[in-house]
């Protein structure tokens, strides 16, 4: 019998528990002990949590040791375009037939016991690379930390938590403490852990945390420093300082997530030359990606597209900051969120820099503010907001008033996969 296609069986697992989102660790580890505790026999893990950064700060990493000569696996969340994103096993996406075999073999040792569906497809990933040589496993937390389904590995080689901000609060806390809290449940005895920029709230509870389970923290401002200076990256902790290329994603806030970076490589015993390929040689799509093809482009020719998947107050700060210092040209916004998300803490840092705001719905996401609901709470921010059909439609819309604009595609990683399917 041919083995099916792994939509269908994503498909499948979607319906094995009522919620999206539940969070603990037990069926998690049942089902893993049933599988034969693959997570136990992968290559060591390099884990990361944090609230934004996560998957730039795991791309560098990957950029910088395969640069060394490692093989490394990967997990991160959500995908883009296609669900084979979330694994890549030496390097490479994981393949259609053995995605569909793992998901199958997983389903079908789990005999239909309720897990949800980033629980089991961690399983998954888990059991590919327990089968693939590697040198390292990146794993990208999906939400939180303590109670994540990547929480089970007990030895990690290196641990970091990226900026902590609110975010999530019906799962992790409404506090800024709270959310620290979650985020550093991933902390291990004698494991370092390379600490972004934190405010003071976050830093004391995961120092609190570090000190009870005996971990090592690499904390930014204290053990190591970055910053730019005449267009280079310079680094310094207690090895020495290095001159480095600035980073090729784009923005401030991707200095501090490079500092993280060359900081956990140090900690890896990794050279010079491979902190500076973690910098110069990383690929991640929806991260400020400027758009160079597609029916988006067919339709704008004469426009700069740009397509970012940040949608929390943090990204929008970090993003309307990159939008300002590049050279001045009217910026319109295409804007669609989920209804979890604060769009008006978003959307509140890009107010003095945008002409227009046209908000879209994300096509077949359940959880999506309307395009009506977008536009009123931008309209109440004091946005010129309007509602589109869809993406292509509110492009069409600005270019009508302004064929040399600069147009922003952003709010949400579920729009910018939308996006990446039709334009590359």
């Amino acid at each position: 019998m041919a083995t099916p296609s792994s939509d269908v069986v994503l498909e499948r697992l979607m319906s094995l528990h009522p919620k999206i989102i539940d969070l603990t660790l037990d069926r998690m580890t049942q089902l893993l002990d049933a599988l034969g505790s693959p997570e136990t026999d992968i290559p060591p893990a390099i884990h990361i949590a944090g609230t934004n950064g996560k998957g730039s700060t795991g791309a560098m990493i990957r950029a910088g040791l395969e640069a060394s000569g490692d093989k490394v696996h990967a997990y991160t969340s959500p995908h883009l375009a296609r669900f084979h994103e979330r694994i890549r096993l030496a390097g490479d996406l994981i393949d259609e037939t053995l995605l569909s075999e793992t998901l199958e073999e997983c389903e079908r040792i789990n005999g239909g016991v309720p897990i949800t569906y980033f629980e089991i497809t961690t399983c998954a990933a888990f059991l590919a690379f327990s089968r693939v040589a590697a040198d390292y496993t990146i794993l990208e937390v999906g939400l939180g930390g303590r109670l994540d389904a990547t929480n089970v590995i007990d030895e990690p080689a290196l641990t970091f938590i990226t900026p902590v901000s609110v975010d999530h609060q019906q799962y992790l806390g409404e506090t800024l403490a709270e959310i620290a809290g979650e985020k550093a449940g991933i902390l291990k005895r004698n494991c370092f852990c390379v600490v972004g920029p934190q405010e003071d709230a976050a830093l004391d509870v995961i120092e609190r945390q570090a000190a009870r389970v005996g971990a090592t923290l690499k904390i930014h401002g204290q053990h190591w420093h970055v910053w730019e200076e005449n267009g280079r990256l310079i680094f310094q902790d207690e090895y020495g300082l290095l001159d480095l290329p600035m980073p090729i994603l784009l923005g401030a806030h991707q200095v501090q997530n490079a500092g993280m970076v060359v900081a956990g490589l140090r900690l890896l015993g990794k050279s010079e030359e491979d902190c500076a390929a973690a910098l110069t040689k990383t690929e991640w799509p929806a991260r400020m990606q400027r758009l160079k093809s597609g029916p988006l482009i067919d339709a704008a020719p004469e426009t700069e597209l740009w397509l970012d998947g940040g949608h929390n107050e943090a990204a929008g700060a970090a993003i309307s900051k990159l939008i300002a210092e590049l050279p001045q040209r009217p910026t319109h916004m295409v804007v669609g969120m989920l209804n979890t998300k604060d769009v008006s803490g978003y959307l509140n840092h890009f107010l003095d820099g945008t002409t227009s705001l046209q908000a879209v719905s994300i096509p077949g996401e359940a959880a999506t503010l309307t395009a009506k609901e977008t536009s009123t709470a931008a309209a109440k921010l004091g946005f010129d907001a309007s509602e589109a059909d869809d993406v292509l439609s509110a492009v069409k819309n600005i270019v009508a008033k302004d064929k040399a604009a600069r147009i922003l595609i952003c709010g949400s990683l579920y729009l910018a996969g939308n996006i990446l399917r039709e334009n590359a």
